[in-house]
Order: C-alpha cells, then sequence, then structure tokens
C-alpha cells in the first residue's frame, strides 16, 4: 500500500514518541538496577566505556547525513539505479569503518583498563570483558544496518525502524531486569543486550531487501555521493556536544563524577531525544520541498516547524529545570556513595541542551538543503568551544564547568544556524526568530516564577509524580495563553491539523 505524505508524517512521529516512551521508562529503570546493585563506580564505568565506544561514530565524518540528504532526489524521483549507486558507495565506507570499530576495540581492551582511575577501582580482566561485551551492538550497527536505516529515513519510513526499536527495548529491559535480579555479572548483562540489539540491523537489512529495488553490487564511476566528507565538521560537532563532557569528566575528574552526569543526562537525553526523534520526518518533508523547488510551502512549513520545536522545547525542558533535581532525589534515594544532588548543575546541563533543541530546526534546514560545506566554520568554532572551556574548567567547578562549555558551545551555534538558515535558505530577514525567541524568554521566565516553589511533599515515586503534575499543568496553561496571545494562528492550524 502506498502511503503518503501525511500518513509518513503521521506514523513517524506517533511510532517516534512511542519509542522515547519506551526508551524514557528503560532508561529509568536499567540504570537504576544498576546502580542499586553494583554501585556508582560500576555505573559510572558502564557509563564511560559506552561514551568511549561512541568516540567511532565520530569517524564516519557525518557521511551518514550526507547519505541521507543525497537519497532524497532519487526516492522523490524513483531513480532505482541512483538510488542503487549511492548504497552501493555508503556500504563500502560504512564496512570499512566498522573494520576500524573492529581495531578501535582492541586497542580500548588494552589501553583502557590501564587508565588511572579504571585502573584502581577495576581488575584488567574485568574492564577487558565488559568493553569487549558492549562494542558487539555498535558493530553490528555499522557493518549490517546503518545504510538501510538511512534509506528508510529518507524515503520519509522511519517508523519501521522505531517499531523494532521498541520490541528489541522491551525485550531488552525484561532480560536484564532477570539477569540482575537472578545475581548474573554486568558483564552477562551488557552481552546480552548487545546480543538483542544485534537483531535491528538484521531486520532492517531483510526488509529494505524485500521493499526497495536496490542492486546492491552495482558498478559506478566516480563518487555518487557529493560532499561526502564536507559533513565532517556538523557530525564532530554532534559528537562533541553528546560525548565531550563524559570523556573529560572519565580523564581529570572520577567515575563517582560520571555517574552522577549519567544519572542526570539520563533524563536530559530522553527528553532531548524525544523532541530530536520527533523532527526526523520534518527534515525529509523540508528536503523534497527543496528538491522540487516548491519554496513557498517550504518557508511556510518551516514557519511552522520553528514554532513547533521552540514551544515543545521550551514547555518540556521548562518542566525537566523544575523537577529534575527533585526526581534525582528520590531516584538515587538510599544510594550514599556519592553526592547526586547538584542544583547548579543541573540548571546549567537543562540549559544547555535546551539550546541544542532550539537549533534543531535551522540544523535540520540545513541538512535538508545540503549546504554542509558552506557551514563547517561554524561547527568547528562550536567544537573548539566545548573542549576548551569543558577542560579549563573542569578541574575549577568539576560538573559545573563542562555543563558551561556545553552551554556556550551550543547557543553560540543556535543563533548561527538560525541567522544562516534564514539568509541563505529561507531567504528573509530574522524578525521572526528575534519574536520566537523573545516569547520563549517570557514563557520560561513566567513559568519557572510559578512554578519553581512547588514542593516534593516526600521522597517517594507517587509525590514526585504528583509535583510533576501540578508543574506540567501550570506550564501548560501559561504556554497556551502566551501562544494564544501571539501566535494564535500557529495553534489553530495545528489543532485542525491534528482533528483532520
Amino acid at each position: 500500500m502506498k502511503l503518503t505524505r501525511k500518513t509518513k508524517l503521521v506514523l513517524n512521529t506517533g511510532f517516534s514518541m512511542l519509542l522515547q516512551i519506551t526508551t524514557l521508562v528503560s532508561g529509568f529503570v536499567l540504570p537504576r538496577i544498576i546502580l542499586g546493585t553494583f554501585g556508582s563506580n560500576v555505573n559510572g564505568l558502564v557509563n564511560s566505556i559506552s561514551q568511549f565506544l561512541n568516540v567511532v561514530t565520530l569517524l564516519d565524518l557525518g557521511v551518514g547525513a550526507v547519505v541521507e540528504s543525497a537519497l532524497y532526489k532519487p526516492l522523490a524521483e524513483k531513480d532505482n539505479d541512483e538510488i542503487s549507486r549511492i548504497f552501493a558507495s555508503a556500504t563500502k565506507f560504512f564496512k570499512r569503518l566498522a573494520m576500524i570499530l573492529l581495531a578501535y576495540v582492541v586497542v580500548l581492551v588494552i589501553v583502557y583498563p590501564l587508565t588511572g582511575t579504571v585502573r584502581d577501582k577495576f581488575d584488567y580482566l574485568y574492564t577487558a570483558s565488559l568493553i569487549v561485551a558492549i562494542s558487539i551492538s555498535t558493530f553490528a550497527q555499522y557493518y549490517f544496518g546503518i545504510v538501510n536505516s538511512l534509506v528508510l529515513n529518507a524515503d520519509q519510513k522511519s517508523f519501521i525502524q522505531y517499531s523494532i526499536n521498541i520490541a528489541t527495548i522491551v525485550l531488552n529491559t525484561i532480560a536484564c531486569y532477570v539477569l540482575v535480579k537472578s545475581g548474573f555479572s554486568i558483564q552477562i548483562v551488557k552481552l546480552t543486550t548487545s546480543l538483542i540489539f544485534l537483531c535491528r540491523p538484521l531486520f532492517l537489512n531483510f526488509y529494505v531487501r524485500k521493499n526497495y529495488s536496490i542492486n546492491r553490487k552495482i558498478k559506478y564511476t566516480g563518487e555518487p555521493i557529493k560532499q561526502k566528507w564536507n559533513g565532517m565538521a556538523q557530525h564532530f560537532a554532534y559528537y562533541i556536544l553528546t560525548n565531550t563532557d563524559n570523556v573529560v569528566l572519565t580523564i581529570f575528574s572520577t567515575l563517582a563524577n560520571v555517574s552522577i552526569y549519567s544519572v542526570y543526562n539520563m533524563v536530559i537525553t530522553g527528553v532531548k531525544n524525544a523532541l530530536m526523534t520527533m523532527t526526523h520526518g520534518f527534515k525529509s518533508i523540508m528536503g523534497e520541498f527543496i528538491v522540487k523547488k516548491e519554496t513557498e510551502r517550504l518557508r511556510n512549513f518551516f514557519a511552522w516547524v520553528e514554532w513547533f520545536i521552540h514551544t515543545g522545547t521550551v514547555l518540556i525542558f521548562g518542566c525537566t529545570g523544575v523537577l529534575i533535581v527533585s526526581f534525582v532525589r528520590v531516584y538515587t534515594k538510599g544510594v550514599d556513595d556519592a553526592d547526586y544532588i547538584q542544583p547548579l548543575f543541573a540548571f546549567l546541563i537543562t540549559l544547555a541542551n535546551a539550546g541544542h533543541c532550539l537549533r534543531m530546526p535551522y540544523h535540520n534546514l540545513t541538512l535538508a538543503a545540503g549546504h554542509y560545506k558552506q557551514t563547517q566554520g561554524n561547527y568547528i568554532i562550536a567544537t573548539v568551544l566545548n573542549i576548551v572551556i569543558s577542560i579549563a574548567t573542569v578541574k575549577i567547578w568539576g560538573l559545573i564547568g563542562v555543563a558551561i562549555g556545553t552551554l556556550i558551545a551550543m547557543f553560540y551555534q543556535t543563533f548561527y544556524m538560525a541567522w544562516y538558515g534564514y539568509k541563505n535558505i529561507i531567504q528573509t530577514d530574522m524578525k521572526q526568530f528575534i519574536k520566537q525567541m523573545l516569547i520563549d524568554l517570557l514563557t520560561v521566565v513566567t513559568a519557572t516564577l510559578a512554578t519553581f516553589k512547588v514542593p516534593l511533599l516526600h521522597q517517594t515515586y507517587f509525590y514526585w509524580a504528583v509535583q510533576a503534575v501540578e508543574v506540567f499543568a501550570i506550564w501548560v496553561i501559561i504556554v497556551i495563553a502566551i501562544n494564544l496571545i501571539f501566535y494564535r494562528d500557529r495553534i489553530s492550524y495545528t489543532l485542525k491539523r491534528i482533528k483532520k
């Protein structure tokens, strides 16, 4: 059955929301079990290893985003030969990357267990076996599944992979819970996770083979993926944003601080991913408008996307900023080997990641237009800012120092990307952006003043939920009231589309 653009958007949005709910629940359950059973140092070790393995994603140099952009046009035109050439080139690249990952894991197994903070807490075999167990799913992603995922994203069928992700997350949560409660080691738990997640790329490979006429052995001359290397700066900056803090803390601080960071980041990442995943369908639609030169439709759609993402970010991250410390207080109750109550750090890391989400309309617009080379300088500057500030301040302020580095880099990039997108792609002035930011600020100040003293009556999940409902209700009322004053047309349009 052929799916319309609207149907794809509804399915992508619906399944992405379900995926994020599933991920949030799993993300709260499993780390708390590990934290309560194995302690802060093991929890910090697991998160540190995961972040070091994520270094390999830096090596794809943003080619994934470039591949997705390159697929928009041939998919829209049903040019199977061009799709096949792009697929073959991308597959060749990512298989090479998988071999690099394999070599990197070998080096990590040899070197990482000898790192000062790790060596002092765990023996060599314990750490090395944990690295191997965690790395299996990462290797499988690059060797089997990533190009198939890119095809589905570009064809506005992300809901296919969302559904298999939901199934594997549920299965993994149940399996890990049983294993931990049965007394199995952390290595067995993480090996089980890797083997379950191995099902994802295998299923995607099967689905794409069955539903797309792709000649995987096609011969081609020249490079079918234009700007293949110009995605480097964008991807490098994204890697720095999501991984620098953990790596800097591992090298220059303690595993206990890594564990504290991971607990707050677990909440922030869940919230951020919920918003980011919902925008994946928007990017491919904007890419289709650009390819077909439907400029007016692009401007109208982008104006709504900008308002939608800004409003969603303010509402969700605003509530998160008010509630996160009380949640961590409940979540870590009974864990006394580190001080998890860090209000200033919580405020800064929430604000930094809100900035990350505010930049999404402009970042996705740039990717949809394929303007990689044109925006490289901005990403390089943001990268340098994050690294330099985080390293310079971590010894002085610890967790707060790395949060400041992320915050400054992210807001610099948000303002630059907005300026670039309006000037070079949308080709209008920035009055709308300035108005939107002022309304965001007005909303945050008003709602924060109205809710920051809402009390947590007792340190239990029930009373935290009561506090959360009260805070969320007040924020929703204030957000709607302010937007009815300034953006009544956007609210009306959204309600009509939902009803339709």
